[in-house]
């Protein structure tokens, strides 16, 4: 199988071409890296591009969308409810759904959390595509434009993400690739959902609430993510730029 992946140098967000092999099929799973390299490496590799497979609808995951359209004819799939925010989807995919594209055999997963409608797509059951849900280090926030809830994203990583076999390999929708095995040893949120490290008990500002930091982890950006507890007991997880501590 071919993995490419571009990233995009602001935004740190990936796009990636998947094919079964030299002149095979393949998809492209979102459309925020420069389409270049990607189209390129198509070329290259003599692969016929059939499919566009968005994570969510977030513009940093969808920009060249267009691209992919103009140049390969590609069909647009997404979760409803990500397509109804998106005007340039051809077809919705529900989750659990089977794809199989040549030689790709393609499972969707829904993992909500940072959006209602967040897809994550493991490829001949080797690879799982993660979108915004997990990043090497890190989780997705649920403060973004159509989050759901701490409660979801905690759930679509523990009990989704993690029940897969430790040797998947993790291709986020930001910054570098990873494992399920590692991420479940070595990543601080799951660490602390696993009960294995204590949670914190600082006072913390969000802006202008208060709230107790629980975690202050990093975040893929070179940053930090924060999840924080609210006054009446609610969990959160949020940028680091916008705690005061």
């Amino acid at each position: 199988m071919i993995i490419e992946r571009s990233m995009q140098s602001d935004w740190l967000s990936n796009a990636y071409l998947v094919g079964e092999g030299a002149g095979g099929a393949a998809v492209v799973i979102d459309s925020g890296g420069p389409s270049e390299p990607l189209l390129d490496a198509a070329e290259r590799h003599d692969l016929d591009v059939r499919l566009l497979l968005l994570t969510h609808h977030h513009a940093d995951h969808v920009s060249e969308n267009s691209v992919w359209k103009e140049r390969h004819g590609v069909e647009v799939l997404a979760h409803p409810l990500e397509a109804k925010l998106l005007g340039d989807v051809d077809r919705t995919i529900e989750p659990g759904e089977p794809l199989a594209v040549g030689g790709l055999e393609i499972e969707s997963l829904h993992s909500p959390g940072h959006t209602a409608g967040m897809l994550n797509f493991v490829v001949n059951g080797g690879d799982v595509f993660t979108g915004d849900t997990l990043f090497k280090g890190s989780v997705g926030g649920v403060r973004a434009a159509g989050s759901t809830s701490f409660e979801d994203l905690r759930r679509s990583i523990m009990d989704v993400l993690m029940g897969l076999p430790h040797d998947t390999r993790v291709h986020p929708g930001h910054t570098d690739p990873t494992t399920i095995g590692a991420e479940w040893e070595a990543n601080p949120f799951v660490r602390l959902w696993r009960g294995l490290d204590e949670e914190g008990s600082e006072p913390c500002r969000v802006e202008d609430e208060e709230a107790t930091l629980v975690l202050w982890g990093p975040d893929y950006d070179g940053g930090h993510k924060a999840w924080v507890r609210w006054p009446d007991g609610r969990d959160d997880i949020v940028p680091g730029s916008r705690v005061s501590r």
